[in-house]
């Protein structure tokens, strides 16, 4: 058995993004901004930089970091709301864009409840995303399947960070909006590597 590492709570919405993507960031320590990640990043530092406050009786505390060993994860959360009342955490993940089909948003507000849930011995029932480009906030129910999901997926990137290696790229739609295109070159490395394979199927004719 082999020593789990903390990874990152960003790492699970990298992977499912791209797990080369993610490899390249957390393995690799690569990374370089473009438009989209650079509007998020601003996103994220109005919110973290605000101060602690209570309204209604909920406590608002911003850039509130997590660790939780037994789970293997480590991270920021965006905001953190605290009802006394009835002791309930609800973390709260700002997204520039809109709500997606998929639950890549999801998985990784379900990792912030788990997180929670870990460091302070709660039951986390609900989170929320909120989104900017619609400007509108979506509560989401940490519920079994979102974390079965979320566990998997945590195993699975504990998997790929022990094996060390870079998965190699897939190249698709998604690589347009990938802040590592030019360093991951997806196109050029899946052209060459199609290219190696069909060599290989020539030179087996001639043995």
């Amino acid at each position: 058995m082999h020593e789990a590492r903390l990874i990152s709570i960003s790492a699970l919405q990298h992977y499912l993004f791209c797990q080369r993507q993610c490899a390249l960031i957390h393995l690799e320590q690569v990374w370089q901004e473009n438009f989209l990640t650079a509007h998020g990043r601003q996103l994220h530092e109005r919110v973290d930089h605000g101060g602690p406050e209570t309204r209604k009786g909920i406590r608002f505390e911003r850039g509130v970091t997590v660790n939780a060993p037994k789970l293997g994860l480590t991270g920021k959360l965006d905001l953190l709301e605290y009802q006394a009342s009835n002791n309930q955490f609800t973390p709260v993940e700002y997204k520039r864009g809109k709500p997606k089909a998929s639950n890549i948003d999801k998985v990784q507000l379900c990792a912030q409840a788990l997180c929670i849930e870990e460091m302070q011995s709660v039951e986390v029932q609900h989170g929320a995303l909120w989104y900017w480009q619609t400007r509108k906030r979506l509560t989401v129910d940490i519920d079994e399947a979102l974390r079965l999901q979320t566990k998997t997926l945590i195993s699975d990137i504990q998997t790929m960070f022990y094996s060390a290696k870079t998965p190699p790229p897939i190249f698709g739609k998604h690589c347009k909006a990938c802040s590592l295109n030019e360093i991951c070159q997806p196109e050029l490395i899946t052209k060459d590597s199609s290219s190696r394979y069909i060599t290989g199927l020539f030179n087996m004719d001639d043995e």
